[in-house]
């Protein structure tokens, strides 16, 4: 009898697990229809190139260079990040690749799925990342590291090689999808806005600002060489003062008398 109840369980198991991975697969991510694909990426977090989600990425890189992509999600969306990176042959050893995400504060967002930190050997021609993110939330605490509603940037890089591979051509093609998108949730608030990186670093001032005419002439030029009397100089005289009292006493004290 158990045996059969064990028969029984592991059918059952073996059916919710045949129904499970069709409904993964078909939650991974694909391109848009349509979408237009992508040749380029940044060099850092203010000149990451923006896309969308289901908008393929195909660039030419070396090994050695920082990738830097960026894309906006609101509330409610599990966003998925998928990346392979071609190798030319003839590599010297293996070589370990992550794929970061970072959110509009620049803090390291967790991966709760994916190969983020793949390592392949010298023989291998291709290596697959992925990260599979939180989902988003409407607000979140201020300590808190929670997804929130803006501006996300990944980042591909190299974090281990052999030196003599490093600078070699790679092929990276790169895909960010919406795998769920369950709308904002009932969570008691709402984020006042989106939490977008600051790329305006401001102006650079390259002309010598005007002088102003009228303070030049407040100074008045008997009294210009002299020093600004702060503390430092106050302190100095005094102590100046107390040094040559203390010599001219102390000579007083020592000097023999003349005899007569």
């Amino acid at each position: 009898m158990r045996s059969a109840l064990f028969r029984s369980m592991a059918a059952l198991l073996a059916a919710g697990g045949a129904a499970v991975l069709p409904a993964a697969a078909v939650a991974a991510p694909t391109p848009s229809p349509g979408a237009t694909p992508v040749n380029r990426a940044g060099t850092s977090f203010l000149t990451a190139t923006p896309i969308t989600a289901g908008q393929p990425v195909r660039v030419d890189a070396s090994i050695g260079d920082h990738l830097y992509w960026s894309f906006p999600a609101t509330a409610g969306q599990v966003h998925e990040i998928t990346a392979t990176v071609t190798f030319p042959k003839g590599r010297d050893g293996a070589s370990t690749w992550t794929v970061d995400v970072f959110d509009g504060l620049r803090r390291r967002q967790a991966c709760t799925a994916g190969a983020q930190t793949p390592t392949v050997d010298a023989k291998a021609s291709t290596v697959v990342l992925g990260c599979t993110l939180r989902e988003v939330r409407p607000w979140a605490e201020p300590w808190s590291a929670d997804p929130l509603p803006g501006t996300y940037v990944i980042r591909l890089s190299v974090i281990d090689l052999p030196e003599p591979d490093l600078g070699a051509p790679i092929d990276v093609d790169l895909l960010v999808g919406t795998v769920a998108d369950r709308g904002t949730s009932a969570d008691d608030g709402e984020l006042a806005a989106p939490l977008v990186p600051n790329t305006k670093a401001g102006t650079v001032l390259n002309a010598v600002p005007p002088v102003d005419a009228e303070a030049d002439d407040e100074g008045d030029p008997l009294t210009d060489w002299l020093p600004d009397l702060g503390s430092r100089w106050v302190w100095t005289g005094i102590g100046g003062a107390l040094a040559a009292v203390a010599g001219v006493c102390g000579f007083a004290m020592t000097r023999r008398p003349r005899r007569r």
